[in-house]
């Protein structure tokens, strides 16, 4: 009995000493600024390993068919994948904005009938999702008006060129693959912008 009495002794002692010593110090001490960690807690949402990028298989795959494709693309004058995607948007909203463009060619172009029309297509389609599925976190960073409107533009151009529309995306998909990663990954390669013949 007299040794439970102690316990409870100490305890309520140790209980005494944490609200008298303890409590006035959390109390004083300064709370982090507003959404402190949450920018790079977004940042790195919107990240991804440049590994993604370092598999020769996949990346010849995506090259392979673009470059096979873009012999069946009529229309030379228009651009899909381009700089115009990043008119006034931020460049730490970039990597969101290329999210969003990989998912519509994944849905509306890749996994229509363009999966039985080429080769690679399905391994391509594949990967752009895994990627995707990768930056479900990613969320742009301040206002989306101007990223909704590039992609409308990007959208509403590829159904006014009907059929071809479809045709330049894919002929297109290894500047998507350029953008996602100079957008994506911490240590951007040159490039991203370049121009095709």
């Amino acid at each position: 009995m007299a040794s439970l009495q102690t316990l409870t002794k100490s305890f309520l002692g140790w209980v005494v000493f944490c609200c008298c010593c303890c409590l006035p110090l959390l109390l004083t001490s300064p709370l982090p600024p507003k959404g402190a960690g949450l920018a790079s807690t977004a940042h790195s949402d919107c990240r991804l390993r440049k590994i993604n990028f370092q598999q020769p298989y996949i990346r010849n795959r995506t090259y392979t068919l673009a470059k096979m494709v873009q012999v069946l693309d009529q229309d030379t004058d228009n651009r899909l994948i381009g700089q115009q995607l990043y008119v006034n948007v931020k460049e730490n909203s970039r990597c969101y904005m290329m999210k969003r463009i990989a998912e519509i060619v994944v849905k509306d172009v890749l996994l229509t009938e363009a999966k039985d029309q080429y080769p690679y297509v399905e391994e391509v389609a594949q990967f752009l999702a895994s990627l995707t599925s990768e930056l479900s976190r990613c969320k742009s960073s301040g206002h989306r008006e101007h990223i909704e409107k590039n992609l409308e533009e990007m959208k509403s151009k590829m159904k006014q060129l009907g059929e071809n529309g479809k045709t330049k995306a894919v002929g297109e998909l290894d500047l998507l693959f350029d953008y996602i990663e100079n957008a994506c990954t911490d240590a951007p390669k040159k490039g991203g912008n370049k121009k095709k013949n």
